[in-house]
């Protein structure tokens, strides 16, 4: 699915950027890069280990992706690798989608009340602070300004049935966009959460009965549908673009309007 805007195939044209969180071509990231490359962007793509790589190497040499590398938020300087490799290659960033989340089992499963510290740790973690930490080293490539995004969901500012501990994370995580977007918008940075609906994505099959959740949006939303990836990554690719470049700091909600029922 190719968006449509106007000079829609150089719209992004000699822009770069990073997508960090294809797992496979399931992902919301999957989406997103492919919304980003159809408006001729360049792309640097990540993989999370040697496991992964199978499934995501194809779909990064679909996206003639010149900077493909494995990137685990947990590793020690894996991340500053990613960066010094765009900084030796490229010498810019224009825009940069984080789209990774991680909670332990018995962390995601349990009460808040009761998540252990190392739990809560590694759930913000993965969650938050590696967003936060990308920024920190995507500012000094953005020149020219550019665009950060992240991935949230609705379980921020509602209580979602079994998303537990996740909501607090993506709690922290828009407000850190909150605050990022005020730092770095002199120079240009916009910041943005997006929050799609539900979708059937290799990180929510650890959500206990999501097959519900699905359901209930779908039968709830004002538009009675499901959200796609591609629906996901044509609006995201929108906010990396020029006339785009008054929006920043907020939540963009792409769910069918599911957010604004009871």
């Amino acid at each position: 699915m190719i968006p449509v805007f106007p000079d829609s195939k150089v719209a992004l044209k000699g822009k770069k950027g990073l997508v960090v969180g294809i797992a496979n071509d399931q992902s919301i990231a999957w989406g997103c890069a492919r919304a980003f490359r159809a408006l001729g962007a360049d792309l640097a793509v990540t993989y999370l280990n040697d496991r992964a790589k199978k499934h995501v190497e194809p779909l990064a040499q679909a996206l003639e992706a010149p900077i493909f590398m494995p990137l685990d938020v947990m590793v020690e300087g894996q991340t500053e690798a990613v960066f010094e490799r765009i900084t030796s290659e490229w010498g810019q960033l224009d825009f940069l989608l984080h789209s990774i989340a991680f909670s332990p089992k018995e962390a995601l499963h349990g009460r808040v009340v009761d998540v252990g510290r190392d739990g809560f740790l590694k759930t913000m973690d993965v969650s938050c602070w590696s967003f936060l930490r990308m920024a920190h080293l995507a500012e000094p490539l953005m020149k020219n300004g550019g665009t950060m995004f992240t991935m949230t969901y609705y379980g921020s500012q509602m209580v979602v049935e079994n998303y537990n501990i996740m909501g607090v994370a993506k709690a922290a995580l828009e407000a850190s966009v909150r605050y990022a977007a005020a730092e770095l918008g002199p120079k240009g940075i916009r910041v943005h959460a997006i929050s799609p609906g539900p979708l059937a994505t290799r990180a929510a099959s650890g959500i206990p009965e999501f097959d519900e959740l699905m359901d209930k949006a779908q039968s709830k939303a004002p538009s009675r549908s499901l959200v796609s990836i591609d629906d996901v990554g044509n609006a995201t690719a929108f906010l990396a673009l020029d006339g785009a470049k008054l929006i920043t700091g907020g939540v963009l909600y792409i769910d069918g309007g599911y957010h604004i029922i009871d």
